[in-house]
């Protein structure tokens, strides 16, 4: 994640709210770092985080994209816990907007999304991801199968905002262990693969050998992914390999086709995520992991 400079910031208490003042907070001026420097989250322990003030000691931070006001450039960071948001940039004095859009947003929210191609398994055979409809049963990775409820799409270019987040990470066949995936995996960075009992954000596994970053001249000006919803966030089979499904820690609107989704369900209450650990950056993977993946290398 690139560094933010700024010179003043604001809080929102969620997308449409009024912005206030932050109490506690260096105004003006600093930079935010994230310093793993490898994902697009960022956590308490980074520089001007705040330390717990800004987000809570338990969870973490995501760049959202970036936006402007007149000469400004106004970055958005979100409390992922409390889907509070927090505005890095401008001055005391800047106009800053009286509620805060996503929409507006030149950089959209990053999304945890399959590439096209990606074999997910059915009860019948793997099917490509982008031939998946409503109302498609997929298997999961205890056997049952679950009622695709809707595909998101979204597409990415590669000409605006940081590179971090927009380089999806390829997964080598048997990168994870006991052949899997069966072929390469594509994802996005922020994808979470079960791996040892953990979801791993597909970024934090990047060990620049069989698990890769994809350079984005390979992807070409604009690609298109997709992610699955179910209606229990769920461990599916991508590639022969263990991924979640959609998880609205996320907003639904950065999805091209959210206006779909609106019309067939409107508001719908907030997904459970599974009882499972998440590690979001490389620091918070377990060592355990960490041998697993050594293993994989050179077994």
């Amino acid at each position: 994640m690139a560094d933010i400079s700024f010179s003043y910031i604001r809080y929102y208490s969620g997308a449409g709210a009024t912005p206030t003042d932050v109490a506690g907070i260096p105004n003006p001026g600093g930079t935010l770092t994230d310093n793993d420097g490898g994902s697009i989250h960022f956590e308490t322990t980074d520089s001007n985080m705040g330390d717990g003030v800004i987000i809570s000691p338990a969870g973490g931070a995501s760049y959202m994209g970036s936006f402007t006001v007149g000469a400004e450039t106004l970055y958005v960071v979100r409390d992922d816990p409390n889907d509070d948001y927090y505005v890095y940039g401008g001055t005391a004095a800047t106009a800053w907007p009286g509620t805060l859009s996503l929409t507006s947003l030149t950089t959209t929210p990053a999304l945890a999304c399959f590439a096209v191609g990606t074999q997910i398994a059915t009860p019948k055979r793997d099917k490509p991801v982008e031939t998946l409809t409503i109302g498609d049963r997929v298997l999961t990775a205890s056997g049952a199968s679950a009622a695709v409820k809707w595909i998101g799409r979204q597409t990415v270019s590669t000409r605006f905002g940081p590179a971090e987040r927009l380089l999806p990470v390829r997964f080598a066949a048997g990168s994870l262990g006991d052949g899997l995936p069966h072929t390469d995996l594509m994802v996005t960075a922020d994808h979470g693969m079960l791996v040892g009992g953990v979801i791993c954000h597909a970024g934090a596994l990047v060990n620049g050998t069989t698990i890769t970053q994809v350079p984005l001249a390979e992807m070409g000006e604009r690609y298109t992914v997709y992610h699955i919803e179910t209606d229990s966030h769920e461990i599916i089979l991508a590639n022969g390999a263990p991924a979640e499904t959609f998880i609205d820690n996320v907003s639904r609107r950065a999805f091209d086709n959210y206006a779909e989704f609106e019309a067939l369900y409107g508001d719908v209450s907030e997904m459970q995520e599974l009882p499972m650990p998440r590690a979001m950056s490389a620091r918070q993977v377990p060592i355990h992991i960490r041998n697993q993946l050594s293993c994989a290398l050179t077994g």
